[in-house]
């Protein structure tokens, strides 16, 4: 922790002149036992840019603008919805304590969950601790948490990204970021405080500005779900509406959606939305009247950068194994959204200036397509035993399978579970991402591309997995793209390995699949087939790393030529099974295996 002079609590550090004689600093009072995070504040981090010297973040004088933090929609008091945890934005006008230099305070909490989050920055450097959370029985677990640098972290993994640094000179265009992190807890105890790490020592800090237990969905199930892949430009879309078509896994007797404004820069604004089951014709047409979505009991929200947003839950039977409409009016302009480049299914949009048009049911009104989800990332529906995420690449995603027709493997995964009767019916998330890799990223997580393939799993394991209502199980089948652009065998061993850690931290069930062959598409040399086998062959040794093993590679491959996808499963690149393909991967998979850790 840095030695900083202050003439009293709230007051700006001191400045010494030729002469001067400095009061000695009043103590910081710390409470004695468990107090709420605010009470425990003692630094400054936003300031105004006219007044930037009346903050002061990371001892140099440098401070976040609060002017950028409105433009984000990170106001005073907002509760930030991020990673599926709720965490109220100090409530402090800039210029005063914000945030506290962790040293070993004990943070009063309350709630059971599956974790606790924590909006985070460190200054100074990267900073790593270890702290404590307290259960209200009297009992205690440990955890590590990570903090990466305002200045210098990964944009991959933050939670916010800020144009600007207040810096004692005026304003600097440098990227400020805050993250949000979170830490396992033990599942059913009640959370009764939190220990903070204690000073990592001179030169830097790790500063903690909000504190909650996680909830990530008790009671609620997957029915359908999907990552976004990147921020892309978009329409323009104002005054317009999309009806975004999805496929219900599992149903059940009331809905709410997730609506994601992941990797952007600014809030965006929905005015209406409402959920319908498609017409029995397809396209834009509903079977019934849509019905309206509320948030907060108001029609519309408007989602911070970075954050996401639930619905209030809705009354209202999905049935299991249909197309659901999900219709979003974006009263503003928008020209760029955080989306789900590749769906294999047709979405719409309604006509330029045509308003809201949420509670249409017929199609005359959405004359425009889409081929990707934009902000819609899940459809959860109440009750069920669960969820099951599968992460992974474009083979999970569906990429060969025929568009409109729900045949990914993750599809047919979900459609045996709910016609069976002797397991619990899980609902399935699809989390894959065409593209994606375990190791490095694609999209680096900020700014507007034209690569929707993902951050890596490694930075998106938090939201696209960990932060899923009441996940149960993943199922890892990812790393061709890795060995194709050269990532060692060995390093994607311990990429896998290391997402199994993190989830069996939170309790999970891993289940790892073997990467399947692709000679024939360009860039599957002999090399890439070296790797490959390599990789296999340590995920079949699988010791404590996974809990259970599928050989997709022995599902797909053409026992004459093992190096290659069997041709009745090739969908023609040799890369991407077909219908035919996925269907076999779907039904190789003993659903025994995914059954919870106990």
């Amino acid at each position: 922790m840095r030695v900083r002079l202050w003439s009293g609590a709230l007051a700006p550090a001191l400045s010494l002149t030729l002469g001067a004689t400095a009061a000695p600093a009043a103590p910081l009072q710390r409470p004695a036992g468990p107090a709420p995070l605010e009470r425990l504040f003692d630094n400054r981090a936003i300031s105004e840019p006219s007044a930037s010297t009346s903050a002061d973040f990371d001892g140099a004088g440098n401070s976040l603008s609060a002017r950028d933090l409105a433009a984000a929609g990170w106001t005073p008091g907002r509760v930030l919805t991020l990673d599926a945890a709720r965490l109220r934005w100090p409530r402090t006008a800039p210029g005063r304590p914000d945030n506290v230099r962790a040293d070993g305070q004990t943070v009063r909490l309350h709630g059971r969950g599956d974790a606790v989050s924590l909006l985070v920055a460190a200054t100074g450097g990267a900073v790593t601790g270890t702290g404590t959370v307290r259960y209200r029985d009297g009992s205690r677990s440990a955890y590590r948490l990570s903090a990466p640098d305002w200045r210098t972290g990964p944009p991959a993994t933050k939670a916010v990204t800020l144009p600007h640094i207040n810096t004692p000179g005026g304003q600097r265009s440098e990227p400020a970021r805050l993250y949000a992190v979170s830490v396992p807890v033990v599942r059913g105890r009640e959370v009764a405080a939190v220990v903070l790490p204690r000073d990592p020592g001179p030169g830097a800090d790790l500063h903690v500005f909000a504190v909650a237990v996680r909830d990530n969905g008790a009671g609620w199930t997957g029915s359908w779900g999907t990552s976004t892949g990147g921020y892309a430009k978009a329409g323009p879309w104002g005054g317009r509406t999309l009806r975004l078509v999805v496929h219900s896994g599992t149903g059940g007797p009331r809905v709410r959606v997730r609506l994601a404004n992941t990797f952007a820069a600014a809030p965006v604004g929905f005015a209406a939305a409402s959920v319908a089951v498609q017409g029995a014709g397809g396209g834009a047409g509903a079977a019934r009247a849509p019905v309206p979505l509320t948030f907060g009991g108001q029609r519309g929200v408007r989602v911070p950068a970075g954050a996401e947003a639930y619905s209030d839950p809705l009354r209202y039977t999905v049935p299991a194994g249909r197309n659901l409409l999900v219709s979003l009016y974006l009263p503003g302009t928008v020209t760029a959204a955080p989306v789900h480049g590749r769906s294999e299914q047709v979405s719409y949009v309604s006509a330029p200036g045509s308003g809201d048009r949420t509670g249409d049911s017929g199609a005359a009104a959405y004359p425009g397509t889409l081929t990707g989800w934009p902000f819609l990332t899940g459809v959860e529906v109440a009750g069920g035993p669960g969820t099951v995420v599968t992460l992974g690449d474009s083979v999970t995603d569906g990429q060969g399978s025929t568009a409109g027709a729900n045949r990914r493997w993750p599809d047919v995964l979900a459609r045996r579970f709910r016609t069976q009767h002797a397991l619990p019916r899980y609902g399935v998330v699809n989390s894959g991402i065409a593209g994606n890799r375990v190791v490095t990223d694609r999209y680096p997580g900020d700014g507007v591309s034209t690569d929707v393939s993902g951050v890596s799993a490694q930075h998106r394991l938090e939201r696209d997995v960990l932060a899923r209502p009441s996940v149960r199980t993943v199922v890892i089948f990812e790393g061709v793209n890795d060995l194709r652009t050269g990532t060692p065998a060995h390093e994607v061993v311990a990429g896998l390995r290391a997402l199994a850690r993190r989830a069996h931290e939170r309790g999970l069930r891993v289940v790892a699949a073997t990467v399947a062959p692709c000679e024939g598409f360009p860039d599957c040399t002999a090399a890439v087939e070296t790797r490959r086998t390599a990789v296999n062959t340590a995920l079949r040794a699988r010791g404590a790393d996974f809990d259970a093993v599928l050989d997709f590679d022995a599902v797909l491959r053409d026992p004459r030529r093992p190096q290659r996808l069997l041709p009745a499963y090739d969908s023609g690149d040799h890369l991407h099974p077909g219908d035919a393909g996925l269907r076999a991967l779907g039904e190789s998979v003993d659903l025994r295996a995914l059954l919870p850790r106990p």
